[in-house]
């Protein structure tokens, strides 16, 4: 069995008498899809800012293609290839959706960033961000700033960034939220073919594209996982169907 790219163990993290993280564990395996969803509240965001490292977890251990990073700093763990993407976007506004994935290669690089206006001219680092745009289909809106963006082009955007990173894996939080029926297909079927290049853990709501994009779903209730299993045995799970899904099972 292939060993984990992304694996917690026994997280805990409290703020007083509050314990939002209770003794978390789960992993994201080659390949795989796994989503984490759970009700407001539940201690998904604490979760997320944890395995990101915006957040330091009180114990246990985040490791990454084996390596520990639970005391690494966010720059750290992006560079070791954590990609991810947030319901807040992260990308820099007036820059150009080229810019935003250039400074990207250039970071995966370890390019400095002082002389930006050469940069600009070299045909090898346009041409490399180029394909990660035209892989997320955006290549046609490459000169627009970030800010212009649909909100659904700005996630685009983020992963074509996690992309150039070269990632080992994505942490992708709510990336259907705000976007409508034709958006969320679209992306649907982008993530699908995303996993090839890494694994993907999922927070997300909307449960039609949990089902359909899953390969397993680990459920958060109160700093808790319930269940972990595959669609249908999540589906069919009484403690689930009770903490959560209700209509949507």
């Amino acid at each position: 069995m292939a060993e984990p790219v992304l694996e917690l163990s026994d997280i805990v993290k409290s703020f007083g008498a509050l314990r939002a993280t209770d003794h978390v564990s789960l992993d994201l395996k080659p390949g795989e899809i796994h989503a984490l969803i759970g009700p407001n509240g539940a201690g998904k965001s604490t979760l997320i800012h944890q395995i990101c490292g915006t957040l330091r977890q009180d114990s246990g251990t985040i490791r990454l293609a084996g390596k520990d990073i639970g005391h690494l700093g966010v720059a750290e763990r992006s560079r070791l290839g954590l990609g991810r993407t947030f319901q807040v976007s992260s990308l820099t506004p007036d820059f150009s959706a080229l810019r935003n994935v250039m400074l990207a290669v250039q970071a995966q690089q370890g390019s400095s960033f002082r002389f930006f206006k050469p940069v600009m001219r070299d045909a090898s680092l346009i041409d490399r961000s180029m394909a990660m745009l035209e892989r997320v289909g955006l290549q046609d809106r490459a000169r627009i700033p970030a800010a212009e963006l649909s909100h659904g082009e700005r996630r685009q955007l983020e992963i074509a960034i996690a992309l150039a990173l070269s990632s080992k894996a994505f942490l992708l939080d709510e990336p259907m939220a705000g976007m409508g029926p034709e958006g969320s297909k679209a992306l649907t079927g982008f993530l699908h073919s995303l996993r090839q290049e890494a694994p993907i853990l999922l927070v997300e709501h909307d449960m039609d594209a949990v089902f359909a994009l899953a390969d397993r779903i680990s459920v958060l209730v109160y700093g808790r996982v319930i269940a972990t299993g595959t669609v249908e045995e999540i589906r069919r799970d009484p403690a689930v169907r009770t903490a959560y899904l209700g209509d949507h099972a």
